[in-house]
């Protein structure tokens, strides 16, 4: 499935049917964002209960609100797919489901993503020596690694041997050492949504997709749905220095996700997401196909330590906050030159999808050449103003 071939109705989850779906939607009447829920045919507006997803999130029981809020259908919901998938900015479509949440994302979760970053990082973000690399640290590092507990007395042993092998990085640190890496990815608002283009600086010429489960967290730091996200990587940039994160992580357009938030009810929980599979495609215009797979229970900390790293005394999110879980998807596979691994082409159709959660399906551009981020806090705001003068003109 790609953003070309795309059916709307493989977007949503495979049990849609019991499944509680809140996102936003562009209302070209309105000409601003509207926090709706999907249900089967329809879309219902639930602007008459929040002004934003994050205000939607606060209230004591979503999960109990919501359903009882889908009053007013407003939208087809095959119709909103088709212009999202199309990108048909002239209908309305769907937008990145968080507004106000803070995006946080942790990396090194996964130690086969480890081991690449530590590539990277020996390769000096050049490519041509991934290969000699991925062997060099592969012999040195073996498979024992992928056991080890991080933060434990076996992770700091492990630590030791590397040390005295030369091989230490600042990716094992986080990877196998007491504390997980946690970034901001992007600004509040930022974030593409389904069938959006993806953006890739033309300053990169090293990079992949990075398919991800997203928690969903309130100011509290409670967790209360998911979705999935696509943390474009920047390999050569991030590859040079670890200091580089921020021009490696945060572009225009470079974090996506949708296409909806499932919030937790009885039948979808924290625990069944710690079995989910997240399946990436990747198809080029040039015929190129690209597979991998995200294997959650795979990851090296559980959710509640994630967590736990970026809320707490020493850091508060008043509007919450979405998670980025981390992936162990780096791919390997040769595109072009030989040795040099994968690395996008502008065009490529990127999906990612999960039983329970549907598909993000985007397309890849020039970060300088797709839409420019334009609406901010300042218009939403003016937005929110403006309506709440409305509907008291008509009351």
């Amino acid at each position: 499935m790609t953003a070309r071939t795309a059916s709307p109705a493989l977007v949503l989850p495979e049990d849609a049917q019991n499944a509680l779906l809140i996102g936003r939607l562009w209302d070209v009447e309105t000409s601003g964002p509207r926090v709706v829920a999907v249900r089967g045919a329809d879309v219902f507006d639930l602007q008459h209960v929040a002004g934003t997803v994050s205000e939607l999130l606060e209230r004591p029981d979503p999960a109990a609100d919501v359903p009882s809020a889908m009053t007013m259908a407003r939208w087809n919901t095959a119709d909103v797919l088709e212009a999202s998938l199309s990108q048909d900015t002239s209908r309305p479509h769907l937008l990145a489901p968080v507004d106000l949440q803070v995006i946080k994302a942790c990396g090194v979760t996964f130690v086969d993503s480890m081991i690449e970053r530590v590539i990277e990082e020996r390769c000096g973000g050049d490519a041509g020596r991934a290969a000699e690399m991925r062997d060099l640290v592969g012999r040195a590092l073996g498979g024992s690694i992928g056991d080890v507990r991080p933060g434990s007395p076996e992770a700091a042993e492990a630590k030791r041997v590397l040390i005295a092998e030369g091989l230490w990085s600042q990716y094992l640190e986080v990877g196998i050492g007491p504390d997980p890496e946690v970034f901001t990815k992007a600004p509040a608002l930022s974030s593409v949504g389904l069938g959006a283009g993806i953006g890739i600086p033309s300053f990169s010429s090293w990079n992949n997709p990075e398919p991800e489960l997203v928690l969903i967290a309130t100011s509290t730091g409670r967790v209360v749905g998911a979705t999935l996200g696509n943390d474009v990587n920047l390999r050569d940039v991030e590859g040079r220095s670890a200091l580089l994160l921020g021009k490696a992580k945060d572009n225009n357009a470079s974090s996506a996700l949708g296409p909806l938030i499932r919030l937790f009810d009885d039948s979808f929980t924290l625990e069944t997401l710690r079995q989910e599979e997240i399946l990436l495609r990747v198809e080029g215009v040039d015929g190129y196909q690209l597979e991998g797979r995200n294997t959650v229970a795979r990851i090296s900390r559980p959710f509640e330590e994630l967590v736990a790293a970026t809320f707490g005394k020493h850091h508060q999110y008043p509007d919450g906050f979405a998670l980025f879980t981390g992936t162990p998807f780096a791919p390997t596979q040769d595109r072009d030159v030989p040795g040099q691994g994968f690395t996008h082409r502008m065009g490529d159709a990127v999906t990612i999808r999960s039983r329970h959660l549907g598909a993000l399906v985007n397309t890849v551009g020039a970060a300088e050449e797709l839409p420019e981020w334009r609406f901010g806090l300042q218009q939403l705001f003016r937005y929110l103003a403006a309506q709440e003068q409305a509907t008291a003109a008509v009351n």
